[in-house]
Order: C-alpha cells, then structure tokens, then sequence
C-alpha cells in the first residue's frame, strides 16, 4: 500500500487539470449553472476521448484503460477542484461499476467511449447500509413507480434500474425524467417515471450496496478537491487583502484557523487515498477481511472528507468577507457541491456508526 501519487496518476492529473482550466473555469461553470443545461456535454466527450477518463473503470479488452480506483479518484479530485458538471461520477463510477459487477459487455463497451452515459437509478442520498426503498415494481418485464433524486438521469442514454437484487436495462428515452431543483447547481438530480415502461429480462444480479459503498469511498476524493480548492484559494486572498495596512493574512487568529484547515485537508487526503488504493485492489474473489478493510477505509474517507469540505467551504466564504458572500464568486458553487455531497451514498453520521461496527468499536456511552 502506497498513499503517494504515481508518475502516472501526476500525468493523469496534469492532462485532466489543463483541459479544466482552459475549458471549466469558474465563469463558464457559473454560466452553465445559470442556464437550462447545466451539464458540459461537449466537454464530455472531449475528457473521454483525448484523456479517456469514461473508461477508467474498465478492462483494455472492453475498450477501457484498465486502470483502478487510484487513478479515478485522481480524476474526482480534479472535477472537484473546478466543480465540474460532468457526469462521471454517475456514469463512469457508478454505473460502470455496476455493469463491471453483472458483466454486461456490450454497455460497458459503450461507456468507456463516451459516448454513451448511463446512470445507476437510485437516491443520491441512498446508503449503502440499509436497503433501497422498494418504489419500483417490476411485472413481466415491465416497470412501474418512480424513484426520487437520481443524479446524472437527465443527461443518461441509459437507465441501470435495480429492482431487489435485479438490475434492468432501460433506454432513458422511454421513461420520464423530471429535473427538480437541487442545491448544488453543478449537479442537477431528477425524478425518474415509469409508467409500463417495457425493461425484459433482468441483465443479471446486484448488490447495490456494494456499488453504494464504492462510490461513497470515492465521492470522498472529490470532497478532498472542494477543499484543496477553497483551501489554496481563501490563502491567496488573505495575502492579497489588506485591513489596517495590512494582509488580514497576517493576523493571528486568522493564522490559526487557517492552520487548523490545513490540518483537515491534510487528514482527508489521506483518508481518501487509503479507500482509494483500498478499493483498487477490488478483483477475483476477495476474502473477508479484504471486503472488510475496504468497507472501513470507505466509511472513514466518507465521514471525514464529507465534513471537512463542508468546513472548509464554510470557513472559506466566511474569510473571503462581503465578496465571498456575492453570486459572481464561485466560492458558494463549492459550498453548495460540498454540502449536497455530505448526505451522498450514507450520511457522515452513518459511515460512523458503520465504522464503529466494522472495526467492532464499542458505541457511544
């Protein structure tokens, strides 16, 4: 185990980095919130062709780039530094993981091109600690119900569908998708409709509270880039601004709290590094104490990194003073991502309780 970056990963980073800066900046991301599509589709696909972020995931003989949950979790923190409105983690995250578990080739094939996009049909805030809500039946290969704050469902040419341990296939084009308004602006979630939607044969069978959980240990590295990103750029304003002649910077209080935030983010990244290079070794059958490890490294990235960019974003608006308060700033695009992450696959307070148990800790007296 290694919590330090690879030559491969700094390159990955640098290549994701300098297209997110020459075409995700904060102005356009502002604009996109602002408009009717928030989503950057065209970017997209240029991320998934020139870099081949969509097929991470997914093995060379699929069409994919063979990697591991490192070099994602790489990409994560990248998407979180510019709260990217791109749809990789539901399609390429999710999604792919969830395929990769049930073995459907010819989607998976599909995905790690780009140029298709899928979602996983489940609540943003579902937890990968206790089951779905059954509100989708399904009879005769057809689906009816809806299903509440599915993030990435406007943008999916595909709907994974799980019903009970089942997972169905369904064109998003037969099935009606409402966006509804959301907190954070970069990440629009919408209710999903079906009303005898036709959905045939299950494509196989899944836990998904086994992809929940991977997600939620890797959502965790794009928390940790929310607050590497208000973090570095809280710094550069207290140098820059000055009060009584001077940087507020150079303030002892303000020192302290920014020390403090250091401290935290310091922390997350290592939190998110150990479930990411945890949940890499995910291949062949696994033994208990694998699964175990995993689980526990997921469920301390998620609760740590979750608060910590919820904190830091606070702290930055707070330090950046009337201006951080403003709609021009970004800085509350970042607050509105962090806090909407927070209750993403499993509360903070549930990954704890999860901890708790896991590492057979004992219960708050």
């Amino acid at each position: 185990m290694t919590l330090l970056y690879t030559e491969v990963e700094e390159e990955l980073r640098a290549s994701v980095r300098d297209l997110l800066a020459d075409r995700c900046g904060a102005d356009a991301v502002l604009k996109r919130a602002e408009s009717d599509a928030p989503y950057d589709m065209d970017l997209w696909k240029t991320l998934s062709r020139d870099i081949g972020v969509a097929g991470l995931l997914v093995p060379e003989n699929y069409g994919g780039a063979g990697a591991s949950a490192r070099e994602v979790a790489v990409v994560l923190e990248e998407l979180g530094r510019a709260v990217a409105p791109l749809p990789f983690l539901t399609s390429s995250v999710l999604a792919t993981k969830a395929l990769l578990r049930v073995g459907e080739e010819d989607l998976i094939q599909e995905l790690a091109s780009g140029e298709t996009t899928a979602a996983l049909a489940v609540p943003l805030s579902a937890s990968p600690y206790r089951p779905l809500p059954e509100t989708v039946t399904v009879t005769d290969g057809v689906l009816n119900g809806e299903i509440r704050a599915v993030a990435g469902a406007d943008v999916a040419d595909v709907l994974l569908v799980p019903v009970g341990t089942a997972l169905f296939q369904v064109e998003a084009a037969n099935v009606r998708i409402d966006v509804v308004p959301s907190l954070d602006l970069t990440r629009p979630v919408a209710t999903v409709t079906f009303s005898d939607t036709p959905a045939g044969e299950a494509i196989g069978r899944l836990d998904v509270r086994e992809v929940l959980n991977f997600g939620a240990g890797l959502l965790a590295s794009e928390q940790l880039g929310v607050a590497e990103w208000c973090l570095t750029t809280t710094l550069s304003y207290i140098k820059e601004r000055h009060q009584f002649a001077r940087p507020v910077g150079s303030f002892q209080a303000i020192k302290h709290r920014m020390a403090d935030l250091w401290l935290d983010v310091v922390r997350a990244r290592a939190a998110a590094r150990n479930a990411a290079d945890l949940l890499a070794a995910d291949s062949g059958v696994p033994s208990e104490e694998a699964i175990r490890d995993r689980e526990l490294a997921a469920a301390v990235a998620a609760s740590w990194c979750s608060e910590v960019a919820v904190h830091v974003a606070e702290e930055s608006v707070q330090l950046h003073g009337g201006i951080g308060m403003t709609w021009e700033h970004p800085v509350h695009l970042y607050l509105k991502r962090a806090k909407a992450t927070e209750i993403a696959f499993g509360t903070p307070g549930a990954h704890r309780e999860a901890v708790a148990a896991l590492a057979d800790l004992p219960g708050p007296a």
